[in-house]
């Protein structure tokens, strides 16, 4: 495969992911009290479902490392395995919220509520920001050091991994999902999401239109350099 159609896929997929996670969000601010179990179910499943799309977009992301830069095979190695392990950290609690509710016999909110709720604290707050923050970090100093892509992916890349490390210490301040920095709050919690996904979409769609080009890379040892020559 060359190296546009490994940025047009990378980019497809992953602006499809984040566009699943964009529909998620608002699904967990519909109801100021309990959910009904649909909308608990219904968010559930678009979340796993962007996410099994996500894991073609990190491959895809590692491919098109490699491709430009065989040397930083290691870089882009760590990118891969930090999107996949979030994916896996994403699964697991997605998957213990539809299970109370299909299991608890009134509304709750599987947040906070249900035999499940404790466990996913971790998983969908501290965990999930330092696994975000490590991909965060890998994929911006591929961008800065092989000029995959415009230098603002790079630069928003570092800023966004610091604001998930921001919400790493959340864990001490309770477990309250009506506050903005707790465990379980909505800013540790679904406000990154959005976040996260928005800056997905508009880096995909930057990938997709880099694919208009085609880049041919220079043997080089560090620091390869590229030339970059236009499809018409």
């Amino acid at each position: 495969m060359s190296e546009a159609a490994t940025r047009r896929y990378a980019g497809l997929f992953g602006a499809i992911a984040s566009l699943f996670i964009i529909v998620q969000v608002p699904l967990y601010f519909l109801y100021s009290e309990a959910p009904p179990d649909w909308d608990i179910l219904t968010r559930g499943l678009i979340g796993v479902t962007g996410c099994t799309v996500y894991i073609v977009y990190f491959i895809g992301l590692r491919q098109l490392i490699v491709r430009v830069s065989p040397a930083h095979d290691w870089l882009a190695s760590v990118v891969q395995m930090a999107g996949l392990l979030w994916v896996a950290m994403v699964f697991v609690p997605q998957s213990m919220e539809v299970g109370a509710a299909i299991t608890v016999g009134h509304d709750i909110d599987t947040t906070t509520e249900g035999p499940y709720a404790a466990a996913q604290y971790l998983m969908q707050g501290g965990i999930s920001r330092l696994l975000m923050a490590l991909f965060l970090v890998a994929f911006g100093i591929a961008v800065t050091r092989l000029k995959l892509l415009p230098t603002w992916v790079g630069r928003s890349s570092f800023v966004l991994a610091l604001i998930n490390l921001a919400f790493v210490p959340a864990v001490f301040f309770g477990d309250d999902a009506a506050d903005f920095y707790s465990a379980q709050g909505w800013g540790t919690t679904a406000s990154m999401g959005a976040l996260w996904s928005i800056w997905t979409l508009a880096v995909s769609i930057s990938i997709i239109r880099s694919a208009r080009g085609e880049t041919v890379v220079a043997p080089a040892a560090d620091r390869p350099e590229r030339v970059t020559a236009r499809i018409a």
